[in-house]
C-alpha cells in the first residue's frame, strides 16, 4: 500500500475546506493554471485551518489574521502523468490600499509531492491582491499570475 505524505493529506483537506468557502462566495474555476509543460497550482487559505501540529512541524506561523499562499508545480510527461517539480516561486500580498507584503515561500519537498507555503498577515474582511511569479525552468522566463481572494478573521 503507497503512503500518502502527512503534509499532502492535510494540505488537501484544507484544500477542500478553503474551496467549499470560496464556493460559498462566488463559484470559480480551478485555481490552476498551464504554460506549456506545466501546471501551475495554487491556493490560499486562512492559516488557522492548519491544525497547530502540522503547522509547527513545518515552521509555519498560524493566527486569525494570518493566511498561506500554496503553490505546486506539475510538469506533464509524454505518457500524460504530471509530475511535481522544484521552481523559484516568489510573491506579494496586497491589499486595495495598494500596502504590499512580500511573501518569502518556503519548500517543503515530501519525495513525490512539492509545496511552497507563502504567508500574510490581513485585516478582517478584507479583499486581497495575490501576485505569484513561478520559474519551474532557470534558463526560462517566470511565469507571472494573480488573483483575488477575501480573507476573514477567525
Amino acid at each position: 500500500m503507497k503512503r500518502v505524505p502527512h503534509l499532502f493529506c492535510r494540505l488537501a483537506a484544507l484544500a477542500g475546506i478553503s474551496l467549499a468557502l470560496m464556493m460559498s462566495q462566488v463559484a470559480r474555476a480551478d485555481q490552476f493554471v498551464s504554460y506549456g509543460d506545466y501546471e501551475i497550482h495554487y491556493n490560499a487559505f486562512n492559516s488557522s485551518f492548519l491544525q497547530p501540529d502540522i503547522a509547527q512541524e513545518y515552521g509555519l506561523q498560524r493566527g486569525k489574521r494570518r493566511a498561506m499562499v500554496n503553490v505546486s508545480v506539475l510538469k506533464k510527461a509524454p505518457e500524460g502523468k504530471a509530475v511535481p517539480v522544484s521552481a523559484l516561486v516568489q510573491g506579494k500580498a496586497s491589499n486595495l490600499l495598494e500596502q504590499t507584503q512580500d511573501m518569502p515561500f518556503k519548500k517543503i519537498d515530501e519525495g513525490n509531492a512539492i509545496y511552497y507555503i507563502g504567508q500574510f498577515g490581513f485585516s478582517d474582511d478584507m479583499l486581497m491582491r495575490i501576485s505569484l511569479s513561478v520559474q519551474p525552468d532557470p534558463n526560462q522566463p517566470a511565469y507571472d499570475l494573480q488573483f483575488e481572494q477575501k480573507f476573514y478573521a477567525d
